[in-house]
């Protein structure tokens, strides 16, 4: 039982880690957008939160993804007169999102996919092997 154990808990890292990459690239596909008029606020960069839930089922705690939430960091500004979201002054505000953060991020969440999925592949050959010496 303590392997489908294992088994839950990276499937679920899986999971996670698969929906944190999914608003990261999110988050870089609009780094360089800009609002169409002035007055409005351009891309908001998306924060991924994960939290702990039991799963009653195999009694293992696992991971899920949480809260998408917003980052209330300050926007970026350009000066663009010409811009047709420019405001008086001429500034443009760009998004929150910082590729080079996100990019690591990105790196981050992939390297813990690798890990989960390495488990997972560990586990079912560790079945297997069971199942072998119990078929001799």
């Amino acid at each position: 039982m303590d392997l489908l154990k294992s088994l839950a808990v990276a499937a679920s890292g899986l999971k996670g880690q698969a929906g944190r990459m999914r608003v990261i690239a999110e988050n870089l596909a609009n780094a360089d957008s800009s609002p169409e008029r002035a007055g409005t606020d351009p891309y908001r960069r998306k924060i991924v939160t994960f939290q702990g839930k039991l799963d009653r089922e195999l009694e293992a705690q696992v991971v899920e993804l949480g809260r998408v939430s917003r980052d209330r960091s300050d926007f970026r500004s350009k000066y663009d007169p010409g811009h047709p979201a420019a405001d008086a002054s001429g500034q443009v505000k760009l998004p929150n999102v910082n590729s080079l953060i996100e990019t690591m991020d990105m790196r981050e969440a992939q390297r813990s996919y690798e890990a989960n999925l390495n488990v997972i592949s560990s586990t079912r050959r560790m079945i297997q092997r069971t199942i072998d010496i119990l078929r001799a």
